[in-house]
């Protein structure tokens, strides 16, 4: 068995996404353990100039699979060239991000390979010659210690939950052969939704919970646009239908790692704490003073959220002109 790690670079129109960084440093250490060297893999067209942006962290290795092909996702495509570069490196360990492309891509690679795969991982280790990681299972009721066996193993890891550390490796870059094979599905078309944050990838975040009474989110909303913030909710207020899982945020839902983190009307509960708690800057804005989430805030405003939300709203468009 080889004790390699190999990352699978996630990018999206020109841009790698913070999972890939995550996966990146969490793939050193695991290389460090097993005594391989951590190399990334990044898919794509036209992006011979993206590589070296993975340099500053570790990859002693990054290939480069660039084709007119894969300019745009498809499930089939990527999985045919990445079984065969998985086949031709044989790396003990592929880790990829637990995105909606990551996901798709690990299981399609699980199945093709024929090998085990851990998915939406918070932790990893390698004991006895095994990696064991770390998840969530029954709805983030219990985390489970899962031993993977064979090579290579894949896993996909939950987003923001592994501390980003740069480090220089040699980063060598070659390019990779690209055989895709008979692929039968096409990108028809795309559409994206302008100026929405991703949660995930969100500097600043201010979420919503059940304290905000029902699906009327447009205090949250303009708080959120006044910041350049991306807006979440707590698990109550999904389960009411207030907002959609999509912007869940909570050991159920997203994790999420912002410089700020903004919670109104969120009591904080321990499975919402799990999904939020590395933030850098906690506020909270709750009536309740003995709420969970105000014993965890960096600042907190025991007040009414809707006449404190909309002041600051006022108070940061006027610092913004």
């Amino acid at each position: 068995m080889t004790h390699n790690v190999l990352v699978v670079a996630e990018q999206i129109q020109g841009v790698f996404r913070k999972v890939t960084f995550e996966a990146l440093s969490a793939g050193l250490k695991l290389a460090a353990q097993t005594g391989g060297e951590l190399q990334a893999l990044v898919l794509g067209s036209g992006i011979d100039g993206l590589a070296a942006d993975l340099k500053a962290y570790g990859a002693a290795k990054i290939m480069v699979a660039d084709d007119a092909a894969l300019a745009d996702f498809t499930t089939e495509a990527y999985t045919q060239v990445l079984a065969g570069v998985i086949e031709q490196v044989q790396p003990g360990i592929v880790l990829l991000g637990a995105t909606t492309q990551g996901k798709d891509l690990a299981a399609r690679l699980s199945a093709r390979l024929n090998v085990a795969l851990a998915t939406d991982c918070v932790a990893l280790a390698v004991e006895a010659g095994q990696v064991v990681a770390t998840r969530p299972m029954y709805g983030g009721k219990i985390l489970a210690d899962v031993a993977l066996s064979g090579t290579p193993v894949i896993v996909s890891l939950r987003p923001n939950t592994q501390t980003i550390a740069p480090s220089a490796g040699a980063g060598t870059i070659e390019k990779v052969a690209v055989t895709l094979g008979a692929v039968r599905s096409q990108v028809v078309a795309k559409q994206f939704e302008s100026g929405k944050v991703d949660l995930t990838e969100a500097d600043i975040v201010v979420t919503g919970g059940r304290g905000m009474g029902g699906p009327d989110f447009s205090a949250i909303e303009a708080l959120a646009e006044a910041l350049g913030a991306a807006v979440g909710a707590s698990r109550s207020a999904v389960d009411e239908g207030w907002r959609s899982a999509a912007d869940q945020v909570g050991q159920t839902g997203k994790t999420v790692s912002p410089n700020l983190y903004v919670a109104c009307g969120v009591s904080g509960a321990i499975q919402h704490l799990a999904g939020m708690s590395s933030s850098k800057v906690i506020v909270a804005v709750n009536k309740d003073p003995e709420a969970p989430i105000i014993g965890k805030a960096d600042y907190a405003l025991v007040d009414d959220l809707f006449e404190v939300v909309p002041a600051l709203t006022a108070e940061i468009k006027k610092l913004k002109k």
